[in-house]
């Protein structure tokens, strides 16, 4: 399934590997792109969206 988020904190390559790790946690095969400029992370995962959801805020990058 792919998870499309719009995570307007996202702002940095030290961003990404937080919010990459945290999605790791939940489902280590998945597969993350995110983008600092566009704000949108994309997750190809056989995890809930929730799941995905509370991971971003746990790390402090909740999405919108």
């Amino acid at each position: 399934m792919t998870i499309q988020l719009n995570t307007p904190t996202l702002a940095c390559s030290s961003c990404v590997n937080t919010v990459t790790a945290a999605i790791k946690n939940v489902d280590a095969n998945a597969e993350v792109q995110a983008n600092t400029k566009t704000k949108l992370i994309v997750v190809e995962t056989q995890a809930s969206e929730s799941a995905i959801r509370e991971a971003l805020i746990n790390v402090g990058y909740p999405a919108a």
